[in-house]
């Protein structure tokens, strides 16, 4: 699993993500839209490691990048995608106090990485992953009365979820196409 992490910030990091891609086989490809869209090839720019809005068909770009790639292609956002060649879900749990949190991306790629690592179909693993975390994130927003004690009930929460909880609480939508 590679998070492209600040892609399109530096030449230096782009460089580094291809020659990652283009020398070791990656299963599961993870970043922010402005991330992803630039490792597709597509001409954008990012602000350090924040996503900028990418005014493209965000399924279209994983679903190709994936099929280049031979991999999973998971975009992290508002709403998430999760795409293969020839799959594609889309995944809107969360919260928006997710975006006040410094590494909540980098989070969100050690769950996908730890579901990944027990469940072969990677689609499915990165669906399962995102969707425990983002409802993680749903229940800690109850309670929390800001980031400090946001981020600390997720930990919570992620501790104490739930098969029926996530069932209930899943918001998850196939891909067009």
């Amino acid at each position: 699993m590679l998070d492209v992490c600040g892609a399109g910030a530096t030449k230096f990091r782009d460089d580094k993500c291809y020659e990652i891609l283009d020398k070791v086989f990656v299963g599961i490809i993870k970043g922010n839209s402005s991330e992803i869209a630039r490792i597709a090839g597509e001409n954008v720019q990012t602000k350090g490691v924040d996503a900028r809005s990418v005014e493209m068909n965000l399924q279209d770009i994983a679903q190709n990048l994936a099929k280049e790639r031979h991999c999973t292609v998971v975009i992290t956002g508002k709403e998430d995608i999760v795409a293969d060649a020839s799959r594609a879900v889309r995944v809107m749990n969360g919260h928006p106090m997710m975006a006040n949190i410094v590494g909540t991306g980098c989070m969100a790629t050690s769950v996908i990485g730890t579901f990944a690592a027990v469940q072969k179909d990677t689609v499915a693993a990165s669906v399962s992953g995102l969707v425990c975390y983002e409802v993680a994130a749903e229940l800690a927003a109850r309670g929390s009365h800001g980031p400090g004690t946001f981020k600390e009930m997720m930990f919570d929460m992620a501790f104490s979820l739930n098969a029926g909880t996530v069932k209930r609480m899943q918001r998850t939508e196939l891909g067009k196409g």
